[in-house]
């Protein structure tokens, strides 16, 4: 994918949206996340990436799909972190303990160029430069965004794309 990125509607923000699920139907947990993303009030869903396997990090359970969004939104970065949070509470999102399995994991990687460090949101993720999963789906949508020296700090985890962007539409 990569390459130009799509216009923004007027007032929109781009945000890029890291997608993760390893528990139930997690193909169709990641597909129903991108409806609801673009069901949400200003929001538009740009592109996705292709879908990706990769072990836990930090954690124990199944393996991760995992995938990245391209969004623009007229949300404020907070209110998008709130309408995230009931998506994920909406699959039954359990936090029972830090990195423990999910079926749905949402989180904003980058909000245009903004940085943010609130004690409810921190931007850029500030993890997303220590996980492949996270690196080699926004590539495919933000190349410029991705210092090849992450992606080779990265290079050693365990991924694999299993399907394009078209797992979007099932």
């Amino acid at each position: 994918m990569g390459g130009t990125e799509p216009s923004l509607p007027d007032g929109a923000t781009r945000a890029w949206i890291g997608l993760g699920a390893n528990l139930g139907e997690r193909a169709a947990a990641l597909r129903q996340a991108v409806q609801a993303l673009a069901a949400l009030p200003g929001t538009q869903v740009l592109r996705a990436s292709s879908l990706y396997r990769s072990a836990p990090v930090d954690a124990g359970g199944p393996d991760y799909l995992n995938a990245v969004v391209e969004i623009a939104t007229r949300l404020d970065a907070h209110a998008l972190l709130a309408a995230l949070q009931t998506i994920e509470n909406g699959a039954g999102r359990e936090r029972p303990y830090r990195n423990a399995p999910r079926t749905l994991d949402l989180d904003i990687l980058l909000y245009g160029d903004e940085r943010i460090a609130t004690p409810q949101l921190a931007v850029p993720h500030p993890r997303m430069f220590e996980r492949a999963f996270v690196l080699l789906p926004l590539a495919e949508l933000a190349p410029a965004r991705v210092p090849p020296e992450a992606l080779r700090a990265v290079a050693a985890q365990a991924i694999a794309r299993c399907q394009d962007s078209g797992w979007v539409k099932g």
